[in-house]
């Protein structure tokens, strides 16, 4: 099982990130990372909203299907993917600090195949710096958002 947690504090209201980390719509625009995000679910953002992200990693592109599988304003959602024999999850978490926001990224691989159970350990040493560089970099994006 891979684990990732990262986090930062945001000098904004915590309704107002929370509204911003969850504007789907608009993430193309605010995270340099997504160069596609295709709705696929109609109505308001909240449990059960499914997307498709289309990310350029490692210069390839990489496209997964997401959808919000626990949605608590302003406290925290969490995301998953079920992608090449992996289960992903992240608990995105918003807490106020003081006059600030701090955002914890609660990011876990969990692998469902023998192959990836298998690959795990190696793929963790390997990637895990990357991802950990990815998320960071989205989350102080938003961050950049919040703070504007």
């Amino acid at each position: 099982m891979s684990k990732i947690v990262v986090s930062v504090d945001v000098n904004a209201p915590i309704e107002q990130v929370f509204r911003v980390f969850t504007e789907l719509d608009k993430a193309v625009e605010r995270i340099p990372g997504i160069v596609k995000l295709e709705m696929l679910t109609e109505g308001p953002v909240g449990e059960g909203t499914r997307w498709r992200e289309t990310r350029v990693m490692m210069k390839k592109e990489a496209i997964e299907t997401m959808w919000i599988t626990g949605f608590h304003p302003p406290n925290s959602y969490t995301v998953e993917a079920n992608s090449h024999g992996m289960i992903y999850r992240t608990l995105f978490e918003f807490k106020e600090a003081g006059a600030a926001t701090r955002v914890t990224w609660n990011f876990v691989g969990t692998p469902q195949t023998f192959g990836t159970k298998l690959m795990d350990p190696i793929l963790g040493l390997l990637f895990g710096g990357m991802m950990k560089r990815c998320l960071l970099e989205d989350l102080n994006a938003l961050k950049a958002v919040c703070e504007a």
